[in-house]
């Protein structure tokens, strides 16, 4: 083999890497986001949910708050299963960028829930847009922001009451 032969040999082998590592830092983050939505399912689990989030990260939604830093957000999880007594976090059609060590994403949320307050089942919908953070070969939150497409009630639905 030439010298051109192996340094073009090793410049394939180099993209496929990158290629490859690229492809497991997405399926990492799809993961990430399931491992979020099956804590939130599984009656907001404050202490599983927390550890999915850097020190210094922070969660804010329309109506439910800004919480900066992993203990608020541990809190507010502690107090969200009085008010969602049921839910199902849908992550949908995800839009994934990764840049080394950092990755953003944007998501479509589709939750259909109970809530504890009323006892009525509601449809919820919104965007979430998240950034991330690798620490130690693992994917973390940096911040989670929802932003509402609409939350109705199932009888009214999303067109007799479309938005928040």
């Amino acid at each position: 083999m030439s010298t051109d032969q192996a340094a073009d040999l090793l410049a394939v082998v180099e993209e496929l890497r990158d290629r490859v590592r690229h492809l497991e830092d997405v399926e990492a983050l799809r993961n990430l986001k399931s491992e979020y939505a099956a804590a939130c399912d599984d009656n907001y689990d404050a202490d599983r949910l927390a550890a999915l989030f850097v020190e210094d990260a922070t969660w804010e939604s329309q109506g439910m708050g800004k919480h900066e830093g992993r203990e608020a957000i541990r809190e507010f999880f502690r107090g969200i299963s009085g008010h969602f007594v049921f839910a199902l976090h849908y992550g949908l059609n995800p839009q994934i960028e990764v840049t080394g060590d950092t990755a953003r994403a944007r998501w479509y949320l589709f939750m259909p829930c109970t809530v504890g307050d009323t006892g009525k089942a509601m449809w919820r919908a919104g965007l979430d847009e998240e950034e991330y953070v690798r620490v130690e070969g693992r994917w973390m939150y940096k911040s989670k922001k929802s932003a509402p497409f609409f939350h109705t009630t199932f009888d009214e639905g999303w067109a007799k009451q479309p938005f928040v």
